[in-house]
């Protein structure tokens, strides 16, 4: 078994890097490697998900920060290679966001958790808002909107006003950001297969970013946001730490 590892700068987790890699042998390329392993928090989690794209590697990650580590499994230095065989797998898919800029330049980029449409100026963000096609808001403002996956939706969407939705809810959450008009509109549940259309009015006078995953893209005119099942992530979790399971306590959390 092939073992890439990849710790965050914090002393712990390059303290427990050095001990698994004495126990475990030195870190396997991703190329190479069976399994990635994490060490560190759900910040790690996330950019090592997104360099490791092209590989598409099972991750398993060790909780060793100060953060909720959300996606993390708890610390332990024993059997490694048996709980790896033994985690539970949990399939990702990201969404994708195909945003066109005032000079009619295009980028493409991809968001595990969200993606945000934001203001970029003192200005409040002005926004139309299509679904699949169909006009759903002929003009939102506020700092801004996003779109959450399931997975996601404890996260930036949760602390917006957003619901938690389960992991097998087939639906994702459009969530307003510090929405001023409509005045009642907070959110909405949508189905998984839903094309969400952004387009950014008076884009002079009220510049908007998009920001999924790590890339930003400034200056938008217009944004199509939607679910790739076409690319996955694979997260691996101890059969008692499951991640659809930590998406239901969350719930219930005080």
């Amino acid at each position: 078994m092939k073992i890439a590892f990849a710790a965050s700068a914090m002393p712990e987790a390059q303290k427990t890097l050095h001990e698994l890699e004495q126990r475990y042998g030195a870190s396997a390329s991703v190329a190479e490697a069976d399994y990635i392993v994490v060490i560190g928090g759900d910040g790690l989690v996330l950019r090592t998900l997104y360099g490791a794209l092209p590989h598409n590697k099972p991750l398993f990650a060790l909780r060793r920060s100060g953060s909720v580590g959300f996606m993390c499994n708890n610390y332990n230095p024993d059997d490694l290679p048996q709980r790896l065989e033994q985690a539970l797998r949990v399939t990702l898919h990201p969404l994708r966001a195909e945003s066109t800029d005032t000079d009619g330049a295009t980028t493409t980029g991809v968001a595990i958790n969200e993606v945000t449409a934001l203001r970029d100026s003192p200005q409040s963000a002005k926004l139309r808002i299509l679904v699949d096609g169909v006009e759903r808001i002929a003009s939102y403002s506020g700092d801004g909107l996003l779109v959450a996956t399931p997975a996601g939706s404890t996260a930036y969407n949760h602390s917006a006003g957003g619901p938690i939705m389960p992991l097998d809810a087939n639906t994702l959450v459009m969530t307003a950001v510090c929405g001023f008009r409509p005045r009642r509109w907070s959110y909405a549940v949508l189905p998984q297969n839903a094309v969400t259309e952004i387009e950014v009015i008076e884009t002079q006078k009220r510049p908007v970013r998009i920001e999924a995953g790590p890339q930003t893209v400034h200056n938008v005119a217009r944004a199509r946001i939607w679910l790739d099942r076409a690319t996955a992530f694979t997260l691996l979790f101890d059969p008692d730490q499951h991640l659809s399971e930590r998406i239901v306590r969350e719930q219930f959390m005080t």
